[in-house]
């Protein structure tokens, strides 16, 4: 009852949104679309909006566990805080590794609810539930998950993901940092070999991080050897003499350290083995939280945003670990120092490790579209409250009645529900391929799908942030009102689980590939179909087709998907010819290099049409009829403004001038009449005041008054 009272104080009587009491200069859009209940749209894009209720009301109840402003703090406050607040979660019945392990739906929706609490919370419980608990969990084997779950799971073990090295961020497979068998005492030996490999940017290292899965190069004694490395009596006396003087052996079995005499020149002398990059546990802390021997950790310091994140470099000298500590579902050692694994090649050994992480991209598309819904629901909702200018002797306006202001947030709205539809769309992929369990296909496609929407959706999200921040003019500017923090706090999506240049080059390489199968026959990849009308591509358009203006074609779902389809396409049948002719004289890798913004660009397309796709079929499902017609239009926002604002449609003679012009005319009246449904469709997405903590986005009392008077409070007047 409390919030249908709040929308009928937002909705008012009519259309406009207006408040009673309150004077609003009704939208002038061309004509309106049908005005809704934002309660009944929320019902039909959130299927788990009693899971957010819940969540959310943990911060209801804790409100000192939101800060007004994130900027005051120090780090050492944001890290005490970000603590509190995730054992103020658990202590409220949530596991987020259970949902990992069992509901990986629920997980993902998890971090977006917790992206506008705090940022900083969303990745520190990623850290310890993906990255760290789910490096256990998908890295190891059973005996692995029996050992460690609980304690992951309640927050006793905090741990680290530790594979970035100062040198190495991206080419994971050019690490440096050793682990290296001694056959003699059955332990690894984790070493960092020079400044470059220092393990950096890891998260929970800092402060809290007791427990690290560590990317190492596996090394063990060459087996076509004599094995001098464990008959020299140098090192022989020098495994003993570590295993004696050993200290802090703990409850996993932790560590001892002890550099063998002979030093590099032994290992070089014995002949080793390198198997590749292999995940590691090896224990950082003791349980008082006292370094073990032969860890050093350092605070990365402040940073851009994140500052309740606790970033740590970490360099590992000659630190022992038990045999049983590598996670070895993939690859395994015996006693003698045999290697085994189940995969025949040191690359798909790799591939299948990294395979496993992909979830880490799924979590941060969910957590991007949360901050990017956060945003705009602020934006959106002080546009259609603050009111400057207007005719002589009339009300002002309201600043979402402006066609520049529509013009810049409509077109991000329809965006963003377009990556919550294409969000859905991967978790969905992502949980079927954790449930198939070896459809290789399927893996690929989740692989680039995860891939291209991580790198499109934080790409897209950070401009948006600028987009929101101006829009809302000066007071977006002030840190209480969050946009600020956003924008910082956001910045790192492009670069964390995956850079995002590298990401697009992956979806790329996966077309290419599949353009390839198209002519060997084998069936494509289902979300791929269209590559079939590559046969096509060259041949001269309908001039007809060319120089529609009619605005239902210019709408029409047929016309809007086969344009984005066929920029795809044309783009991937050309990318192939420069490449085929690029490659016998600069070979494979200057080839790539010179295409690289024709790769980039491919990878981008290839993502619009998919969330097109997304919207499309969203808008399709929705049985309540004023919901869908909003729904549909802002797939078609999103599709013409695509298709707008890309000049190989105009190059490439698909669309003539007179119908370049007629779009944008197009794109001008839909956003039109969107402004008059903005309001109800920002608070579909439910996201609390308590939680937005903005107070010129604030939804209660729907009116200029409160915003202004929320403002007030906040900066310390007493009103």
């Amino acid at each position: 009852m409390e919030r249908l009272a709040v929308l009928a104080r937002q909705a008012g009587s009519g259309p406009s949104g207006e408040a009673p009491g309150v004077t609003m200069v009704p939208c002038k859009a061309n004509r309106s679309l049908p005005f809704f209940d934002s309660h009944v749209m929320e019902t039909y894009i959130d299927d788990q909006r009693e899971l957010k209720a819940k969540i959310y009301q943990v911060f209801r109840a804790n409100s000192d566990l939101l800060p007004s402003v994130e900027e005051g703090l120090t780090k050492e406050e944001h890290r005490a805080l970000v603590r509190r607040q995730l054992r103020a979660l658990l202590a409220a019945g949530f596991n987020p590794l259970e949902y990992f392990a069992r509901d990986l739906k629920a997980y993902f929706y998890f971090a977006e609810c917790l992206a506008m609490v705090d940022a900083s919370l969303m990745v520190k419980s990623g850290v310890q539930y993906s990255l760290w608990g789910g490096s256990v969990l998908n890295l190891g084997t059973e005996r692995h998950r029996r050992a460690y779950f609980d304690d992951i799971a309640a927050f006793r073990l905090p741990g680290c993901f530790a594979m970035t090295e100062l040198k190495h961020g991206s080419n994971v497979a050019a690490l440096q940092t050793e682990a290296v068998l001694d056959v003699l005492t059955d332990e690894w030996v984790i070493h960092t070999p020079d400044e470059g490999a220092i393990k950096w940017w890891i998260g929970n290292a800092a402060e809290d991080g007791r427990m690290a899965t560590v990317f190492a190069r596996l090394k063990v004694p060459d087996p076509s050897g004599s094995m001098p490395n464990a008959l020299d009596p140098d090192v022989q006396a020098a495994a003993s003499s570590s295993k004696s003087s050993g200290k802090g052996a703990g409850k996993q079995g932790g560590p001892s350290v002890g550099k063998p005499k002979g030093g590099p020149a032994a290992e070089a002398k014995a002949g080793l083995v390198d198997h590749g990059v292999h995940a590691f546990l090896v224990p950082l802390r003791d349980a008082q939280g006292a370094l073990m021997p032969g860890v050093e950790i350092h605070d990365c310091g402040y940073k851009v945003g994140l500052n309740g994140v606790d970033n740590g470099a970490i360099r590992f000298t000659h630190v022992r670990v038990p045999r049983a500590h590598l996670l070895d579902r993939f690859g395994t050692v015996d006693k003698s120092g045999r290697y085994s694994s189940p995969l025949p090649s040191q690359a798909r050994r790799f591939a299948a490790t990294l395979g496993e992480l992909t979830g880490g991209r799924v979590g941060l598309c969910a957590g991007s579209v949360g901050v990017l819904k956060g945003a705009l629901t602020i934006a959106v909702r002080y546009c259609a409250q603050r009111q400057q200018f207007g005719p002589p002797d009339s009300p002002e306006v309201a600043v979402l009645d402006y066609q520049s202001t529509q013009m810049k947030l409509i077109p991000t709205m329809a965006s963003c529900y377009g990556l919550h539809f294409a969000k859905s769309f991967l978790v969905d992929r992502y949980c079927a391929m954790k449930r198939a369990k070896g459809d290789a296909r399927l893996t690929e496609e989740v692989h680039a799908l995860s891939a291209g929407l991580k790198a499109y959706t934080t790409a897209y999200t950070q401009v948006a942030l600028g987009t929101c921040r101006e829009a809302c003019g000066g007071h977006g500017y002030a840190a209480v009102n969050r946009l600020g923090a956003l924008r910082s706090d956001h910045d790192i999506f492009l670069t964390f689980e995956g850079d995002n240049t590298v990401l697009l080059q992956q979806v790329t390489a996966l077309l290419l590939k599949e353009y390839r199968t198209q002519f060997s026959g084998a069936p494509i990849s289902s979300t791929l179909h269209f590559i079939g009308q590559l046969a096509a591509s060259s041949l001269p358009n309908n001039p007809l087709v060319t120089h529609e203006t009619d605005p239902r074609h210019l709408r029409d779902p047929s016309f809007l998907t086969k344009a984005l389809e066929y920029r795809t396409a044309r783009m991937l049948f050309t990318l192939s010819l420069r490449l085929r002719k690029h490659t016998p004289r600069l070979g494979a890798f200057q080839a790539w290099n010179k295409c690289l913004a024709h790769v980039l660009d491919l990878a981008n397309a290839y993502m619009e049409s998919v969330i097109y796709k997304c919207m499309l079929r969203a808008s399709e499902g929705c049985m309540d009829a004023d919901c869908r017609a909003s729904l549909r239009v802002l797939s078609e926002v999103f599709a013409l403004n695509a298709v707008s604002s890309d000049m190989m449609f105009r190059n490439d003679e698909y669309i003539a001038p007179a119908k370049a012009k007629a779009i944008q005319r197009l794109l001008v009246a839909l956003c039109s009449e969107l402004r008059g449904v903005a309001v109800p469709l920002v608070n579909a997405w439910a996201i609390p005041d308590h939680i937005l903590r903005a107070p010129i986005g604030i939804l209660a009392g729907a009116g200029v008054a409160d915003m202004y008077k929320e403002y007030l409070l906040a900066i310390g007047f007493d009103v």
